[in-house]
């Protein structure tokens, strides 16, 4: 018996990983909100926090195993692994009760949720053609954005209706639930029994020739020798400790420095991530526009990150305005410029790489980019009590520009 073809199930495919991704980011974003309630709990300085921050970033520097692991097992049973892992691990936070335990925790749980940058970057290079692969990753991104816009209603509401041991656990059970719709209803493009025979060409035609696989596995040493490589990850070094410091340190920043208690983050909190979602797709939109008139995809690509970049130049003035609320206004906007930047330098592994190595690709990107936001969180946490905040809002902004330097100046469009 027949399955009824379903139009657009190429869409419906990166809004399953993109909910999977809204998971992982919630998952990860948790301990952030809970922070000022578990270190106070716990007995945990603000050095010793940085140090559980760091046993994640850490960990989840990682991201080519899992990357590697992806492409060897496949994309479906490979993230469903993982996806488990960090469940069970998320649920087991609610068992600490010392930063050494949760720093463990932190290190398992990175490993594990390593694997969504590389998993989305692979459904995108899989599933779609090349002028979709920016709106595609956009939309993937979202669940980035989502998922830590979620995170502060969400725990704030645990925590006060139960505790912050019970704020893990229910972050992680929504996890194991994914996982069922996942292998439930995920499957290739070579195998989907609802992808139609034209949308399955459509994919096809669209995709570069020269990109296609060949069906061997990913050399590490073969990638860290292409240029093209450190085009697109070092400007995600440079790039993502604007997501670790809105993720892991804006809440501590809220209350510490701006007065903030638990309601008001719950209120507040989430407004930078909700304008990261409008970055994710504005970024894939423009490159789409730049596109229709006549400029190459990897350049409408280097455009997209090079304006997100500029917007990213509110942020220096965070430190130095008076109200609160003109405070989050500004740290608002860099979340949306920094995922203009990054859905498009993210998105780039797809383009410049063949579809065997894309998420091994994507995981050594994201090894640069999360070794940058270990080094940001270790100097935040080891100066923050010194020298404020305002350095550390003014750093992100320059990162950034030089970040948009170099993809102009290293990456080198691939030819047919």
């Amino acid at each position: 018996m027949g399955f009824r073809k379903v139009k657009g199930v190429r869409w419906w495919m990166i809004g399953l990983i993109m909910l999977g991704a809204i998971i992982n980011y919630l998952t990860r974003s948790t301990l952030a909100v809970a922070a000022p309630t578990v270190l106070k709990d716990l007995h945990i300085t603000t050095q010793e926090y940085s140090w559980i921050l760091g046993a994640f970033q850490g960990a989840i520097m990682l991201q080519p195993l899992c990357g590697y692991v992806l492409d060897v097992l496949g994309l479906k049973r490979g993230f469903a692994i993982f996806a488990i892992a960090w469940s069970a691990i998320s649920m087991a936070h609610g068992l600490a009760h010392s930063w050494q335990a949760l720093a463990w925790l932190r290190g398992f749980l990175g490993l594990a949720e390593g694997s969504a940058n590389p998993a989305g970057m692979k459904a995108t290079a899989e599933w779609f053609p090349a002028k979709e692969r920016g709106l595609a990753g956009g939309v993937f991104n979202l669940g980035a954005s989502a998922g830590s816009m979620i995170a502060p209603p969400l725990v704030v509401w645990a925590i006060l209706t139960h505790n912050w041991q019970f704020a893990f656990v229910i972050t992680g059970a929504l996890g194991l639930v994914w996982v069922v719709l996942w292998l439930w209803l995920y499957e290739s493009p070579e195998k989907h029994p609802l992808l139609s025979e034209e949308e399955r060409e459509y994919i096809i035609a669209g995709q570069e020739v020269q990109l296609q696989g060949d069906g061997s596995r990913p050399s590490f040493l073969k990638i860290l020798r292409t240029r093209n490589f450190w085009g697109i990850a070092l400007p995600r070094f440079l790039a993502d400790p604007t997501w670790g410091t809105l993720t892991f340190w804006v809440p501590l920043y809220l209350t510490t420095v701006r007065g903030f208690d638990l309601k008001q983050i719950a209120l507040f909190a989430w407004m930078p991530f909700l304008a990261a979602d409008f970055g994710s797709l504005f970024g894939g939109l423009l490159v789409i526009q730049l596109q229709k008139r006549g400029i190459t995809l990897i350049n409408a690509r280097r455009t997209a990150f090079t304006v997100g970049a500029t917007l990213m130049l509110g942020v220096g003035f965070v430190g130095f305005v008076h109200s609160p609320y003109v405070a989050i206004a500004l740290i608002s906007l860099g979340g949306f410029a920094h995922q203009t930047l990054s859905v498009t330098v993210i998105t780039m592994s797809s383009d410049l790489f063949k579809r065997n190595e894309v998420a091994t690709v994507a995981g050594m990107a994201g090894t640069c980019g999360n070794a940058g936001l270990l080094i940001s969180s270790l100097l935040i946490g080891g100066l923050v009590t010194t020298i404020g905040y305002t350095p550390f809002f003014i750093m992100l902004p320059l990162l950034d520009v030089v970040g948009a330097v170099v993809l102009w100046t290293v990456v080198r469009e691939r030819q047919p």
